[in-house]
C-alpha cells in the first residue's frame, strides 16, 4: 500500500501550485536550442500535445536567455522554466523575460569553489532577490556530477549523503537571504544513491521535490529504470513533480511519466487497461480486442480500471475485480461492472459493449466529481 504524500510546503508556479495536496505535475526539457524560437516552439507544441504540464528549456548563452520572452508568450498559462548553469546573469535575464521558474544549480555557478561562500554565494543571492521581487520560485537542482569539491572530499564520492548535504546547504542559504519558494531535485544516474538521497532529504525538510532518475537512457531500459526509481519514491509519498529523462522522443518520456503515476496510483487521469498475457487457453483474439479498446477510450478522462481477459479460467474472477471487465469464452464474452455480471456478448460486439459501459460509468463518475 502507498504511504501518504510526504507533507511539503506549497510553492506557486505560474497558474499551478507545486506541493501540498496538489497534483503531481509532469514536466519535460526541450532539445532545441532556445534561441531558435520557431524550432523550439514546434518542439514545445509536440510536448504539449503529449500532455506536458511544465516546460523546461536550456539557457546556455545570451541568445538563449533573450529568446525566453517569445517562448513564454507562446506557452501562455503553461509554466516555463529556465535551466541555468554557470552564468548567473542568464538567470537575471530569464526573470526579466517573464519565465515562471528558474532552475539553478548553485554548485556550478561561476566563482563557487568548493564551499558556498564568497562571490558565488553573492551571485546566487542576487538571483534570489530578483526572483522574490518578481514572485517566481527557484529549483535547487543538485546532480551527482556537480557536487561541490569539499563534499566530494568529505564523502569520497557523490553519494546520497553528499548530495543531501549539498541540497540542504543551498536551501539554507536561500532561506537565510529571505527566499522560501524553493523546489528541490537531487538526481543521480546511480538509482540507489538517487533514491537514498530523496528519502534522506524528505525526512529532514518540507521542500517540494521534483523527482527523476537522471540520464536514464534510451526508451526501453531507460523507461524501466525510471519506473523502478521514480515508482519507489512515489509509493513512499515522495515527489511533487516528475520527469522521465529519456534519450529520444519527448512524447515517450511524457507518456512514461503519466504511466508511472497511474501505475503507482498517485495520479490517475485516464483509464487503466488490464489485460492477461497470451497463453493457450485464450478463447478470443485478445490482442486485437485490447488494441481496439485502447483506441476507443483514449479520450475518456476518468480514473477507472478496464479489464480485458482472454479465457474462462481466471478471467471471470479477475474481470469482476475491475470497474468494467470482460472475460472471453469461445467466441463470446462475459461483461462485468463493479463485480456484478451484466450479460454475455458476442466476440464481434465485445468492444462496442465494453466501450458503452465505460462511457456510461465515466459519465456517472464525472457527475459525482470524481
Amino acid at each position: 500500500m502507498n504511504r501518504p504524500r510526504h507533507p511539503t510546503r506549497e510553492v506557486p508556479l505560474g497558474k499551478l501550485v507545486v506541493g501540498g495536496r496538489h497534483p503531481i505535475w509532469v514536466q519535460s526539457l526541450t532539445v532545441s536550442k532556445t534561441a531558435e524560437t520557431e524550432t523550439a516552439k514546434a518542439e514545445i507544441r509536440k510536448m504539449l500535445d503529449a500532455g506536458c504540464e511544465i516546460v523546461r528549456v536550456a539557457v546556455f548563452d545570451v541568445a538563449d536567455s533573450q529568446g525566453l520572452g517569445a517562448l513564454k508568450k507562446f506557452l501562455g498559462p503553461v509554466p516555463l522554466v529556465a535551466d541555468i548553469h554557470f552564468n548567473y546573469k542568464f538567470a537575471l535575464t530569464a526573470i526579466e523575460q517573464g519565465v515562471d521558474k528558474v532552475r539553478l544549480n548553485p554548485g556550478n555557478i561561476a566563482g563557487l569553489a568548493g564551499r558556498f561562500d564568497g562571490v558565488g554565494s553573492e551571485r546566487v543571492k542576487i538571483v534570489a532577490e530578483k526572483a522574490k521581487a518578481r514572485g517566481i520560485p527557484m529549483r535547487v537542482g543538485v546532480n551527482s556530477g556537480s557536487v561541490e569539491k569539499d563534499l566530494l572530499e568529505k564523502y569520497g564520492w557523490a553519494t546520497s549523503d553528499a548530495m543531501v548535504e549539498s541540497a540542504i546547504r543551498h536551501c539554507e542559504f536561500l532561506e537565510g537571504v529571505g527566499f522560501r519558494d524553493i523546489i528541490v531535485s537531487i538526481k543521480s544516474t546511480n538509482m540507489e544513491f538517487c533514491i537514498g538521497a530523496y528519502e534522506k532529504f524528505a525526512a529532514k525538510t518540507d521542500f517540494p521535490l521534483h523527482v527523476g532518475i537522471t540520464e536514464a537512457g534510451l526508451p526501453g531500459y531507460g523507461t524501466i529504470k525510471s519506473a523502478i526509481g521514480i515508482g519507489a519514491l512515489l509509493r513512499q509519498g515522495i515527489g511533487d513533480t516528475v520527469r522521465v529523462s529519456l534519450t529520444g522522443d519527448k512524447a515517450l518520456e511524457i507518456q512514461a511519466a503519466f504511466d508511472i503515476l497511474k501505475a503507482t496510483g498517485r495520479r490517475v487521469r485516464e483509464p487503466e487497461i488490464i489485460a492477461c498475457p497470451a497463453c493457450g487457453r485464450i478463447a478470443i483474439d485478445l490482442e486485437k480486442v485490447v488494441g481496439e479498446v485502447k483506441e476507443r477510450v483514449k479520450d475518456v478522462k476518468a480514473p477507472l480500471k478496464i479489464s480485458v481477459l482472454g479465457c474462462a479460467v481466471n478471467g471471470p474472477g479477475e474481470a469482476a475485480e475491475a470497474d468494467i471487465g470482460i472475460a472471453g469464452e469461445r467466441g463470446q464474452g462475459m461483461l462485468f461492472r463493479k463485480g456484478e455480471f451484466l450479460r454475455r456478448v458476442k466476440e464481434c460486439e465485445m468492444v462496442d459493449e465494453l466501450e458503452k459501459e465505460v462511457r456510461k460509468l465515466a459519465a456517472e463518475m464525472g457527475a459525482r466529481g470524481i
